[in-house]
């Protein structure tokens, strides 16, 4: 909007300096005073005293001629990030995750003995039962409730193995309590879980484990392929690191918010 047109309300001063912090970025992490000035089209004079006063206020440090924002200024974002759930933080990552790889994803979390998806992103439908935020699923028999439950203390595995109903789904589906056990150990070192036609025939997926700021594991995120499309070994060399790499920006928005406990908003979850 050009500047005649601005509303009587319109503080112009503060859209400068608002400039001055946007001519930071991950290409130019330090600028000089002229370079400030010729980015943000303001004189010497003027980008001086807005750098100065970024300066006494914590956001820009400077050795006297380079200047850099420093960590303060995500307190302005904050506010705002913090206010989001879990499932509202990973919904663009995994849109751009479906974007990319042309298959669905979704976010989940453990409720009791069962996993509860919390953000979706579809491209078609995969499974004979329509999937949508809510849905519900035996923890132990997909690669969500896998990867979550294999975080768990290994009492706890035992506990919730002794009391989960191990009929067959499939004819691939694990049904020995002690087989589970041993693929929950495998999962837990590897970092991730495959679930071979195990829920339904003709369905894989692929799960990793989203930490929150503290390193505690908070939900998963999956991607689910037909079999007839996808073997075990493509799953894992083609999609399971943009899953991987999916999970880590959604981490990162984790430790600058720290909320992981707004997985359950809207489903009825619980941890």
């Amino acid at each position: 909007m050009p500047a005649g047109d601005r509303e009587p309300h319109f503080v112009r001063s503060f859209e400068r300096g608002l400039a001055v912090i946007r001519a930071f970025d991950a290409d130019h992490p330090e600028l000089t005073l002229s370079e400030v000035a010729r980015v943000t089209d303001l004189t010497r004079a003027a980008a001086r005293r807005f750098l100065l006063t970024l300066f006494d206020l914590g956001y820009v440090q400077t050795d006297g001629r380079m200047f850099r924002l420093t960590p303060r200024v995500l307190e302005l974002g904050y506010s705002y990030l913090s206010s989001f759930t879990l499932p509202e933080i990973a919904e663009p990552h995994l849109e751009q995750l479906v974007a990319q790889i042309r298959e669905s994803s979704s976010l989940c979390v453990l409720d009791g003995d069962d996993i509860v998806y919390a953000a979706r992103v579809p491209t078609h439908r995969i499974m004979t039962a329509t999937i949508t935020v809510g849905s519900r699923f035996p923890a132990h028999v997909t690669s969500v409730g896998r990867v979550l439950l294999a975080q768990l203390p290994d009492e706890e595995i035992d506990a919730r193995l002794s009391r989960a109903d191990l009929s067959p789904l499939t004819a691939r589906t694990i049904v020995s309590a002690e087989l589970l056990r041993t693929e929950l150990r495998r999962v837990r070192r590897q970092g991730y879980a495959i679930v071979d036609q195990e829920l339904e025939e003709g369905l894989r997926s692929v799960a990793v484990p989203v930490r929150d700021r503290d390193g505690e594991v908070v939900a998963a995120v999956n991607i689910p392929v037909h079999a007839s499309r996808n073997s075990v070994e493509s799953v894992r060399r083609d999609l399971l690191p943009h899953l991987l790499a999916t999970v880590a920006r959604i981490e990162a928005d984790l430790r600058i918010t720290g909320r992981a406990r707004g997985a359950s908003r809207g489903t009825g979850t619980h941890r």
